[in-house]
């Protein structure tokens, strides 16, 4: 799977896009059919300080894009959001799936 990462007024790292792609990895092996993922890091001023950091993660996968969005203070936290939200996606999109044939 090919994953790209992108970053929003935030330093480019390695460690987040290890991070990032060790989670996304855990979603290819348990899901087979997703094709790509784009990562993306956003840093957005908001009056709330436990937000802020963001991580859109979007996937795709035959006939659809799956997206999350997770705004948390710290990358890792939006990271881990964005691939549970997307893990739920994945399931319920298997169930169909299955329904079909």
């Amino acid at each position: 799977m090919n994953v790209n990462f992108e970053y929003d007024d935030v330093k480019a790292s390695n460690r987040l896009e290890i991070m990032a792609a060790e989670k996304l990895q855990k979603l290819v092996d348990k899901f087979d059919f997703i094709v790509s993922a784009d990562v993306f890091f956003k840093k957005e001023n908001t009056a709330d300080p436990n937000t802020g950091l963001i991580c859109n993660i979007r996937l795709s996968t035959p006939g659809s894009t799956l997206f999350a969005l997770a705004s948390h203070a710290n990358f890792e936290t939006s990271i881990a959001d964005s691939v549970s939200d997307l893990n739920r996606q994945l399931e319920k999109r298997k169930a169909k799936l299955k329904m079909r044939y």
